[in-house]
């Protein structure tokens, strides 16, 4: 994770961000040759727009940064990084122009600008740094633009570099860079420690299934556990998707992506908080040994599950992974999983929905997620939909009939398992940018990890 600010003392250009209804005031107190390099240029300040101000040596004086106005703001997000893509290699300091509470998010907006996937490359680009504004807390800004080139780069790697052998790998990796502890359970070993569902669904992999238990920090702190779908490769089993939309699932371990990612963040900053990460990580696959439409299983929990599409796999493995993380009733309870294609067609790619039956604990994600630019939405554990997960010959039904409410008949399957914890929350994530946006570019991406970090920092100081 390459990620790095200019250093205190680098000598910096100067970066002027200038609102498009500003740029006739700035004008009027520029030098003369200022106002005519930069009408001959067409500088306007549309967001996002840049100008070299050059100086007498050839060198650039100044950078000119279009900042639009609130409406083309309202827009997007992280516009910084907009900025930050176009300057030549060197280090900048933005001087004027953006309000003393806009600086941290132009500062991680500017940082997120740099991620590149170039592990399978030779390419390799040039990088703009900032010098950021004094008020800009640079450790905590770090920690969050680390977190999401993790999570990016777990998403990013393929399969074949990226299943369950390797992801118990860099979760190991990252307990050992913060003195975390690791307990993995595989193969056999989770039907003789009651983890039937996560064993079901990865048996048929050349990679056994397992579990994978991360603790750190004091007993004494307010638990927190975070719970990621680790599917490192969903085929559908014998509902096999169609190729089309077999492409992007390398992607659907993305839960599991986010909760490392997320933990990293947590564990960089020191919050005070006993910190445990669950992650069954499994593949998907089809042999002989793959389980069947019309089976019946039994859960960790004690519930059966008739199976009438191996396709809706994602549930089940989280859900012997919420009830190990249920029993010790932690204050909060996370879980992140790359679950529904409903919640993408009710959302899109950019807006991740998430499930609580605490209004307190919703309405602090709500607000971190407009603070942190990490937009969140909530979707109800609608009650009356409680009977579509019920078929006739079991407890629950892991893919009803009819596709309605896909997202919340999920969601409502997944609550099915905690009962001892107050404060739980599902996040149905994408973890995927279809095209490249500001500070995001096209491929993994990191989801309500950071306004989840917020939410933490709220409730636990």
């Amino acid at each position: 994770m390459n990620v790095k600010f200019a250093s205190k003392t680098a000598k910096a250009i100067p970066v002027h961000v200038i609102e498009s209804g500003q740029l006739r005031a700035w004008l009027k107190t520029a030098p003369k040759g200022a106002q005519t390099w930069v009408k001959s240029a067409g500088f306007t300040a549309r967001l996002g727009q840049v100008l070299l101000l050059p100086d007498a040596r050839g060198g650039i004086a100044k950078v000119l940064a279009g900042w639009g106005d609130d409406a083309a703001r309202a827009r997007g997000r992280l516009h910084m990084a907009r900025i930050a893509t176009k300057l030549p290699k060197g280090s900048y300091e933005i001087v004027s122009g953006l309000k003393a509470k806009d600086h941290s998010e132009a500062a991680l907006a500017w940082l997120l600008s740099s991620y590149a996937f170039d592990k399978y490359t030779a390419k390799s680009g040039s990088v703009a740094k900032l010098k950021p504004h004094k008020s800009v807390d640079r450790t905590h800004i770090t920690a969050q633009a680390e977190g999401d080139f993790l999570t990016r780069d777990l998403i990013n790697t393929p399969t074949n570099d990226m299943g369950p052998d390797q992801l118990e790998s860099a979760f190991k990796k990252l307990a050992k860079q913060h003195s975390a502890t690791v307990k993995v359970i595989k193969g056999d070993a989770l039907l003789k420690q009651n983890f039937p569902l996560i064993h079901a669904v990865g048996r048929a992999s050349d990679q056994a299934p397992r579990l994978l238990d991360m603790v750190w920090g004091k007993d004494s702190d307010p638990k927190v556990t975070l719970v990621g779908k680790g599917v490192c490769f969903d085929t559908g089993g014998l509902n096999i998707k169609p190729g089309a939309s077999m492409g992007l699932m390398k992607k659907d371990m993305g839960g599991s992506a986010h909760v490392i990612g997320l933990a990293h963040m947590i564990m960089t900053l020191g919050l005070k908080v006993r910190l445990r990460v669950l992650v069954p990580a499994v593949e998907n696959s089809i042999s002989a040994g793959a389980y069947r439409p019309k089976d019946i299983l039994t859960s960790r929990k004690g519930m059966t599950v008739e199976i009438n599409n191996t396709d809706a796999e994602g549930r089940l493995v989280l859900a012997d992974a919420l009830v190990l993380a249920d029993d010790e009733k932690p204050d909060l309870l996370v879980c992140n999983a790359t679950l529904t294609g409903a919640a993408r067609v009710a959302m899109g790619p950019d807006v991740t929905p998430f499930f609580t039956d605490d209004d307190k604990l919703a309405k602090q994600i709500e607000k971190a997620a407009g603070l942190q630019a990490d937009p969140l939405w909530r979707l109800p554990f609608w009650e009356p939909y409680e009977a579509m997960i019920e078929p006739d010959q079991a407890d629950l039904d892991n893919a009803p009939r009819g596709g309605f409410g896909g997202a919340i008949t999920a969601a409502l399957f997944l609550r099915r398992f905690v009962e001892k914890t107050d404060s739980f929350v599902h996040v149905d994530m994408y973890g995927w940018t279809p095209s490249p946006l500001p500070g995001r570019s096209k491929g993994g991406a990191c989801q309500s990890a950071r306004a989840m970090l917020a939410v933490l920092e709220t409730r636990y100081g």
